[in-house]
C-alpha cells in the first residue's frame, strides 16, 4: 500500500528544497501543493505549521514530522571579504566544512563554501590538520570577487543573512544519503501514508491531523496546533544507527525513550503488537542525546500521550544514511496504527 516510487520522488524533491530554520516557506509551499493534489486542505498555525485533518469529525490523534533543517547564518561581514557564520540547530562543524551552501541576503542568492581559516596546503601545511572543528574557525567564501568588508556590503551581505547547507543526495542500492534526511524522510514517509489514506487504501479508525511542523531542530515544533480532542501524539523522526543502538537498516524503530525519559506505555505497547501482528520488522531503542516533537509537545504542557517511531539514520545530523527499507517499514506501522483505535489501559495487559 506505500507507494515507493512516489515516497522517494517526493523525498528526493523536498531534499533539494532548503528549509532550515527560520526558511522554511518554500518546503511547505511545496508539500502544501502536494496535498492539495491529493484532495486535502492544507491548513495552518500562526506560526507557519502546516496541518490536515483527516476523517470525519474532530481529530483524536496527531502524527508530527518536521520540515525544517540544520542551517546557519552569517554573523560577521569579514576584513578579508568572507563571512563569519553561526549554526542553527544542533550539529558539528566538522560536518560544515567542505559544505557547499547558498546565502540569501536582501540582493539574492549567493554560491560559497564553508571553510575552515587555514584552508590552504600548500599556505599552511600541517597546520590544516592541526586547527581546531570549530564554528569560530570557519568562514565562508563567496564565489564572488570580494577582497574586503566593504565589497560584502556593496553586494548586499549583511549580518542575519540565512545560510542553507547543500544536501547533495545519492540513491545507492536502496541506500539514500544525504544531508537533511533528518526529518524529510519521515515528511516523505508520511506523505505516501497520507496518499494510501485519499486512494481509499485504508479505512481510518479515528480522525487525526498530519502536522509538519517548521522549529523541531531548535525545540520548539511540536509546542502548538493540535485540536482541542487530540488524545494522542505519533511523532515520526530518525533512529539512532550507531554503536551501541539497536537501530538497524532494514527496520522501523519503536523507541522506547529518549533524554526525557520513557514514552507513554500504552502507545508504545500496541506499537510493539502492531508489529508483531502484520510481521513488520522492527527494533526496539533508547536515545540517550535525542528529543523530538513529542517533547516539545509535553514541556508545552499539553495533555497528550506521545509515542515516537522512527526511520533508521546512520551518521545524524552530519553525512545522514537510511534504506528505503526501513522508510517502508515505518509507512507499513503507520498504517496500521491509522487502521487501529486508540490505546486503552488494556494495552498493557496484553
Amino acid at each position: 500500500m506505500i507507494d515507493q516510487d512516489y515516497l522517494l520522488d517526493r523525498l528526493l524533491q523536498l531534499l533539494r528544497t532548503p528549509s532550515p530554520v527560520g526558511m522554511t516557506a518554500r518546503a511547505t509551499d511545496l508539500v502544501d501543493g502536494w496535498l492539495r493534489e491529493l484532495g486535502y486542505t492544507p491548513q495552518y498555525t500562526r506560526r507557519g505549521v502546516l496541518y490536515v485533518e483527516v476523517g470525519e469529525g474532530l481529530p483524536r490523534r496527531a502524527l508530527a514530522v518536521h520540515l525544517d533543517t540544520l542551517g546557519a547564518m552569517v554573523s560577521e561581514l569579514k576584513p578579508n571579504g568572507r563571512l563569519a557564520l553561526r549554526n542553527t540547530g544542533t550539529w558539528a562543524a566538522r560536518f560544515a566544512e567542505g559544505a557547499r551552501v547558498t546565502v540569501f541576503s536582501d540582493a539574492g542568492e549567493h554560491r560559497g563554501t564553508i571553510l575552515p581559516l587555514k584552508a590552504s596546503g600548500h599556505r599552511f601545511n600541517t597546520e590544516v590538520d592541526s586547527q581546531p572543528a570549530d564554528w569560530d574557525n570557519l568562514e565562508i567564501r563567496v564565489d564572488a570577487i570580494l577582497p574586503d568588508r566593504d565589497s560584502l556590503m556593496a553586494a548586499g551581505f549583511n549580518v542575519g543573512d540565512m545560510v542553507t547547507i547543500d544536501a547533495q543526495p545519492e540513491v545507492v542500492d536502496g541506500f539514500i544519503v544525504s544531508r537533511h534526511l533528518d526529518d524529510k524522510a519521515g515528511c516523505a514517509t508520511l506523505l505516501a501514508v497520507l496518499k494510501a489514506v485519499s486512494e481509499g487504501q485504508v479505512k481510518v479508525a479515528l480522525p487525526f491531523q498530519a502536522m509538519f511542523t517548521i522549529g523541531e531542530e531548535i525545540g520548539i515544533g511540536g509546542t502548538h496546533g493540535f485540536g482541542p480532542d487530540v488524545e494522542e501524539l505519533l511523532a515520526i523522526d530518525n533512529a539512532v544507527t550507531a554503536p551501541n543502538q539497536a537501530s538497524r537498516d532494514d527496520a522501523v524503530t519503536i523507541a522506547m525513550r529518549d533524554r526525557q525519559g520513557p514514552f507513554d506505555a500504552r502507545m508504545t505497547r500496541q506499537m510493539l503488537d502492531l508489529c508483531q501482528r502484520d510481521g513488520i520488522r522492527h527494533e526496539r531503542d533508547t536515545f540517550r542525546h535525542y528529543r523530538s516533537d513529542s517533547a516539545a509537545a509535553v514541556e508545552a504542557g499539553w495533555d497528550l500521550r506521545v509515542g515516537l517511531v522512527c526511520f533508521s539514520l546512520d551518521s545524524s545530523h552530519g553525512w545522514e544514511r537510511t534504506h528505503s527499507s526501513s522508510l517502508l517499514e515505518l509507512g507499513k506501522l503507520l498504517l496500521a496504527y491509522l487502521e487501529a483505535d486508540l490505546a486503552t489501559a488494556d494495552t498493557l495487559k496484553r
